[in-house]
């Protein structure tokens, strides 16, 4: 590297983590505004307020707030170095464009894998700790679950719930089928069932046992309160807000899969999350390449015009993609399109930028 990269770069990242400081701490100057009363109300210590609420809100943010920023900060220093006539310079010295555009992409290499791995692996453990917190000192605990469940646990063994109560760990009227081959094997029905935690096992209250035998001939029994371990869990039935982000990539692989082999059809917000992992830090080659197409000629708005036409764009980037989640949650669009087709897009946008920057 030159030492022209190593100037780039450095204005590069310097300009991004000086505007994340300086939104995040507006940021939480506002949260703590809101929120204060909350903490008074609920009595939340200080240092859970600190270290379990404010330490993870930061990374959380931060990498949520990562593509916006890095166009941002290309507009914004790459801009002011057009306006000192850097860029003008530059190019007179027989530097092309496409060799100017070497340290801006690594910079954008730099922060793709800074948030890919920490939207990957270090914010949702994060996660756990921030929203456990607001559950207790800030938001009101609100009962989800699901209705109508009809899920394969295992191969073969299939079971329907009317209705599942996260608050109290319950289903309503419960039924579970083995089936091998096209033979039933046996059949349970009970009016519910209850999630033990401190043993991880499942309570079926008044219940009814069918059991079919090779020998054709079915064996009934009954009874009030049967204990037993099924591979199950009272997660598969929440139905909780963002609960994906609260799952590192391993997790929330392991998670879709389970989920595929038992059957169950919406997934589509889990797989929307799988891939927007990738795209969204992806997008940091996208915005850059836009970024200093726009910023690196003189116009006569100065640098106003080009931060406004950043910003409109970057706008439009995340319009773009919530119209395109949205379909995929409908089930319109498949969630792989949906997450990439807004980078595919802007990608054709800075092209077009690109071959009519400067040369």
């Amino acid at each position: 590297m030159k030492k022209l990269d190593f100037y780039i770069l450095k204005k590069f990242l310097g300009t991004f983590f000086f505007a994340i400081v300086l939104i995040l701490s507006i940021s939480i100057v506002f949260d703590l505004a809101e929120k204060i009363d909350d903490f008074l109300e609920n009595d939340a210590p200080l240092e859970a307020i600190v270290f379990d609420y404010y330490q993870n809100f930061i990374p959380y943010f931060a990498n949520l707030f990562t593509p916006l920023f890095v166009f941002i900060a290309v507009i914004f220093f790459t801009s002011k170095m057009a306006y000192q006539t850097e860029i003008i310079a530059i190019l007179s010295s027989g530097v092309s464009f496409k060799r100017l555009m070497y340290p801006y992409f690594l910079g954008a290499a730099i922060l793709t894998v800074f948030s890919y791995v920490m939207g990957g692996y270090i914010i949702p453990p994060a996660n756990r700790i921030r929203i456990d917190f607001e559950n207790t000192y800030i938001k009101e605990i609100r009962e989800t679950g699901m209705s109508n469940i009809h899920m394969q646990i295992e191969p073969g063994l299939f079971i329907y719930m009317r209705r599942y109560s996260s608050f109290r760990d319950r289903g309503d009227d419960f039924s579970m089928e083995k089936i091998e081959g096209k033979d039933l094997k046996f059949k349970i029905t009970a009016e519910s069932v209850q999630y033990d935690s401190t043993e991880n096992k499942w309570i079926f209250r008044d219940y009814v046992r069918r059991d079919f035998p090779n020998n054709g001939k079915m064996v009934l029994s009954k009874g009030e309160e049967m204990d037993t371990v099924v591979n199950m869990k009272p997660a598969d039935f929440k139905e909780e807000r963002n609960f994906f982000e609260t799952m590192t990539n391993p997790e929330l692989e392991d998670y879709i899969d389970e989920q595929r082999e038992r059957g169950v059809g919406n997934i589509e917000p889990y797989l929307i999350e799988r891939h927007r992992r990738i795209a969204s830090p992806f997008s940091a080659f996208i915005l850059t390449l836009i970024g200093v197409s726009l910023a690196s000629r003189k116009t006569r708005g100065g640098m106003g015009l080009h931060i406004g036409i950043g910003l409109a764009l970057s706008f439009s980037y995340i319009l773009f993609m919530t119209i395109s989640t949205t379909f995929a949650i409908n089930g319109n669009l498949s969630p792989m399109l949906a997450t990439w087709l807004p980078n595919f897009v802007f990608a054709v946008i800075g092209i077009i930028l690109y071959y009519q920057a400067p040369k």
